[in-house]
C-alpha cells in the first residue's frame, strides 16, 4: 500500500503539467559555492575541489539523500573561472533520482581597486526518473512481478538540458549575488507528457566583520560573518535563511535560521492571516586543516514535522590548492576574492 501511494503521487504530480516541488538544498551554502551561484566559479587563487553530502529526515524508512561534487580553477591570463559540477538527489523508497552534470564558466571584471564583478553560466545535462523494479505492487501483478497498470508501465526516465546564470559583486569585506536556475524550464515529466521545472531564483549576501582592529599579521584574528540566502521557485515555494558564523582560525561555528518570516494564510472563515513560517534551526561547525576545510551541520526541525523525522545531517569537504611561488610571482595581478573558509583566504 505504501508503494502504491508513492505511485499515485508520482502520477498526480506529473499529470498536473506544473512542477511545484523545490530543488534539493544544502545548509552549508558557502561550502557548496558553485551549487549556490555559478558566479563563484574560479573565485579562488588556483584549483578547488568540493564535496557535499546531505541526509535529510533519516528516521523515515527511506531518507532523502543528496550528493554534490565540483572542481573549478581560476585562469589568471583569461581572468576567467572554469568548472565542472555533478549532483544527484534520491527521494523515497521508489528510487526517484534527479541527477545533473554540467560545465561552469565565469569572468572576473575588476570595476575598481576594491570591487570585482563576476558573472557566471552553468550548462548542465539532467536526468529524472525512478526505478520501476522497486515498485512491486500486491494488486495486479504479472507473472514476472511487474505491475500491469498502464500508468505504472509508462513511468520512465526523462533526460533534459538545463541552463542557469548568476552574478556576484564583492570587495574586501562583503559580497552580494543573485542566481537564476532552470532558465529554460526543462521538461522533467516521467510520463512522457509535459511537466516544466519552474525557474529558481536566489539572492544572497554577507559581510566579514573583524573583531580585532590591530595589525593584520596577527595570526589568530577572530571575526564574524553575518549572511543570508533568500530564494523562491515557481509560485509555491519561498524561503529565507539568515545566519551568523564566528571564526577564529582554524575553527568556525555558526547558527542559521531557515523559514520565511511572514506568509499569508487563509483560516476556516476565509480570512487572510499573516503567520510566521518555521522550518529549521541549523548548527554549523568547520575545521581548517592547511588547505582542507571539513564541515558538519545539523538541522533541528522546528516546523510541524517535529523531531520525528530525525532532522538533517550534512558534511562538506573543500580543498583549495595553493602554489606559494605562483602567489608571490603574481601577487599584484590576482583579482581579490572573498573566502568563507579562513581569515587568510578572505582577501588575497
Amino acid at each position: 500500500m505504501y508503494r502504491f501511494l508513492i505511485i499515485a503521487v508520482v502520477v498526480l504530480v506529473s499529470a498536473t503539467g506544473q512542477v511545484r516541488a523545490q530543488d534539493p538544498q544544502f545548509s552549508q551554502y558557502y561550502s557548496a559555492p558553485l551549487y549556490l551561484n555559478p558566479g563563484f566559479t574560479g573565485i579562488t587563487q588556483e584549483h578547488r575541489v568540493t564535496f557535499n553530502h546531505r541526509l535529510q529526515w533519516p528516521n523515515l524508512p527511506q531518507a532523502f539523500s543528496t550528493y554534490s561534487a565540483s572542481y573549478d580553477v581560476f585562469v589568471d591570463e583569461l581572468r576567467s573561472g572554469f568548472g565542472i559540477m555533478a549532483s544527484t538527489d534520491k527521494m523515497g523508497s521508489a528510487g526517484w533520482r534527479t541527477s545533473y552534470v554540467g560545465f561552469l564558466y565565469s569572468y572576473k571584471v575588476r570595476l575598481s581597486e576594491n570591487w570585482v564583478f563576476s558573472p557566471g553560466l552553468y550548462f548542465a545535462y539532467g536526468s529524472n526518473g525512478l526505478d520501476r523494479s522497486k515498485l512491486m505492487l500486491r494488486d495486479g501483478l504479472e507473472y514476472d512481478g511487474q505491475s500491469i497498470d498502464p500508468e505504472v508501465n509508462r513511468l520512465g526516465n526523462q533526460n533534459f538540458f538545463d541552463f542557469s546564470a548568476g552574478m556576484v559583486l564583492y570587495n574586501r569585506s562583503l559580497w552580494l549575488g543573485v542566481a537564476s536556475y532552470h532558465m529554460n524550464k526543462p521538461n522533467i515529466s516521467i510520463l512522457g507528457d509535459e511537466s516544466r521545472l519552474p525557474i529558481k531564483v536566489n539572492v544572497h549576501g554577507g559581510m566579514k566583520l573583524p573583531l580585532y582592529s590591530g595589525p593584520r599579521k596577527l595570526a589568530r584574528v577572530s571575526y564574524i560573518t553575518p549572511s543570508f540566502v533568500y530564494k523562491f521557485q515557481g509560485s509555491q515555494f519561498q524561503q529565507l535563511d539568515v545566519g551568523l558564523q564566528y571564526h577564529i582560525d582554524p575553527v568556525a561555528v555558526g547558527v542559521w535560521y531557515r523559514g520565511i518570516p511572514i506568509k499569508d494564510d487563509i483560516d476556516n472563515e476565509g480570512e487572510v492571516l499573516q503567520i510566521v513560517q518555521r522550518d529549521a534551526l541549523v548548527l554549523v561547525m568547520s575545521f581548517m586543516l592547511k588547505n582542507l576545510q571539513i564541515g558538519y551541520s545539523y538541522d533541528f526541525t522546528v516546523s510541524g514535522l517535529g523531531t520525528t523525522t530525525g532532522g538533517s545531517h550534512e558534511i562538506s569537504l573543500v580543498y583549495e590548492f595553493s602554489n606559494d611561488k605562483r602567489k608571490k610571482k603574481k601577487a599584484m595581478k590576482l583579482i581579490p576574492c572573498p573566502s568563507f573558509n579562513s581569515k587568510s583566504g578572505f582577501w588575497n
